[in-house]
């Protein structure tokens, strides 16, 4: 059973990850030809020369994002069948599809949305490639927050007795004392530079929640519907019987 739901999780997930990187080209890549314009428009008006020329040209980089975010789908879908699998009957919905979608949910919140809102993404012309070692440390912190939080929160819910109102105000209040708590005590970073616009940097960053979003929602979705669909045909020789 571990076999099949892990070559379904790293195919839906590589169907995923094309679905995503379709989203990002449309609204995210625009953002970065903008962004590129920008950073060449100041260095040209500071009369300093482009340096050397990207190894990958603009249309290269555009046809890798989908083979990125194919691997990405890959890699995240294998991930998640071993963790469903682990799940599977044990804790939260008993049906295929509704543990498909918790467990994707809970997966975005923890790993994309928690980090995300701490240190959102930043188009290319932002950030000192200097800092970029310390800055990715801090979002790797911040990932790890919002897994540990995640599992707080689950063995805080299943120790509340009461009804299922209880239990979820316990579990959101046992997630956000330590995401909040991660929030106020790591270090900001702020490496826009002066006279970038606000409304290209807002637009990239939702471009970029927006594609996992995409990702995690068309995961979640076809990993539950393909389950239930199995599920339905693997019981239909017994109701027959």
């Amino acid at each position: 059973m571990v076999r099949t739901l892990l070559v379904r999780g790293l195919l839906l997930g590589l169907l995923a990850g094309l679905i995503a990187g379709g989203f990002a080209f449309v609204f995210g890549e625009p953002r970065v030809d903008s962004a590129i314009a920008w950073e060449e428009a100041l260095v040209e008006g500071a009369g300093h020369d482009h340096g050397n020329a990207a190894v990958v040209g603009r249309a290269g980089q555009k046809a890798a994002l989908f083979l990125a975010t194919g691997l990405y789908g890959l890699a995240v879908g294998g991930v998640f069948a071993l963790v469903f699998a682990g799940l599977r009957g044990r804790v939260g919905p008993r049906s295929d599809g509704g543990l498909a979608l918790a467990v994707a949910g809970t997966a975005f919140v923890a790993v994309i949305l928690v980090p995300f809102l701490k240190y959102p993404a930043n188009p290319p012309a932002v950030g000192d490639p200097e800092t970029i070692s310390g800055r990715t440390l801090l979002y790797v912190v911040m990932i790890l927050v919002g897994l540990v939080a995640t599992v707080i929160a689950v063995a805080t819910a299943r120790r509340v007795s009461g009804g299922p109102w209880a239990r979820w105000a316990a579990a959101v209040t046992a997630f956000l004392v330590p995401v909040i708590a991660a929030w106020l005590l790591l270090p900001t970073v702020d490496e826009v530079p002066k006279g970038f616009p606000a409304t290209l940097l807002w637009e990239f960053r939702l471009a970029s929640l927006g594609t996992q979003l995409v990702f995690w929602t068309a995961f979640g979705v076809l990993f539950g519907w393909v389950g239930d669909r199995a599920s339905r045909v693997a019981a239909a020789p017994v109701a027959a019987g």
